[in-house]
């Protein structure tokens, strides 16, 4: 309040990521008179740690601190509160600009569409130098005209919507993993991954000197992991199998408060 009654300019508050729930500082942001919030900065963390010093890194006369991380491990995390905001009521209009781990076209493009209108980069500026924003903005500009968006407000927030909490899922959706044998090249990465740290769905056949691989639907979860460990594009992808039927949590039989959640 005391900002904005001493300067003519927009005001835009900076959040920090290192608080429970987002919306605490955003809500105050508003009820203060700002004229939007730029997040996420920077989370408080030690990346490692020098063991012949056995101190932080980096160290100063022997001794380290908590820094500030960045770059693109954080993305996941600034996309989660933007979209916290994005979608929140008290929050409804406030404007935002983007911060966290935005190092290409496609990234900016990801947090326009949670709502910000507005992105900042800084961690890729100090690994590519400026010109990196001019490649960005070519290949967003080229991405626009091949999804037919002649403004940035065309698309701007049109994800939130599809934005939900848990319990809101449908529970019946189903998928499968399905593997090629095709473009498969036998190396196992999917059996291992899902029978050491998963549901144990990929089984191994040796056939005629021939290593194969068969998923189980019926342990298949769609867990999607074996997917991403698969070194092929493509090879493996997840087939949807149910009904198309709808039920989420609020009114599913597992759930013993369902009568009161549905009223």
């Amino acid at each position: 309040r005391w900002v904005k009654a001493n300067t003519r300019m927009p005001v835009l508050v900076k959040l920090t990521p290192n608080v429970t729930n987002i919306l605490g500082p955003a809500r105050a942001a508003v009820a203060g008179g700002a004229d939007g919030v730029a997040l996420i900065n920077t989370i408080n963390s030690i990346t490692a740690i020098d063991l012949d010093l056995m101190a932080p890194e980096p160290t100063v006369d022997g001794k380290g601190t908590h820094g500030g991380y960045c770059g693109p491990a954080v993305k996941p995390i600034a996309l989660h509160m933007v979209a916290e905001i994005a979608r929140d009521p008290q929050c409804k209009g406030i404007a935002i600009s983007g911060i966290g781990g935005i190092s290409t076209w496609r990234d900016a493009a990801e947090f326009m569409a949670l709502g910000c209108g507005s992105v900042q980069v800084c961690t890729a500026a100090m690994h590519y130098g400026f010109k990196i924003v001019e490649d960005m903005i070519d290949g967003l500009a080229n991405w626009m005209d091949d999804k037919g968006y002649a403004r940035l407000d065309d698309f701007r927030g049109r994800a939130v919507p599809n934005v939900t909490d848990w319990q809101h899922l449908n529970l019946n959706y189903s998928i499968k993993a399905r593997i090629n044998p095709d473009t498969c090249i036998r190396c196992g990465l999917c059996h291992i991954a899902c029978e050491d740290t998963s549901h144990q769905a990929i089984i191994y056949h040796h056939d005629d000197g021939e290593r194969r691989f068969e998923v189980v639907d019926e342990e298949c979860v769609g867990c999607n992991l074996c997917m991403h460990a698969c070194p092929v594009p493509g090879c493996i992808t997840m087939e949807r199998v149910d009904d198309g039927s709808f039920r989420d949590w609020t009114t599913h039989p597992n759930n013993p408060m369902r009568k009161q959640a549905a009223e």
